[in-house]
């Protein structure tokens, strides 16, 4: 399973950032859907 891992993140390697970004921004999009109804 270790070998698996380490392979995929080696072929990952080029889009790892922008899978990072992607998921700090599906994040922040619930935080502030959440919070949304409480603002009105």
């Amino acid at each position: 399973m270790t070998k698996d891992l380490t392979s995929a993140l080696k072929r990952a390697r080029g889009t790892l950032a922008e899978d990072a970004a992607g998921l700090a921004a599906l994040v922040g999009m619930l935080v502030v859907g959440l919070n949304l109804p409480t603002l009105f």
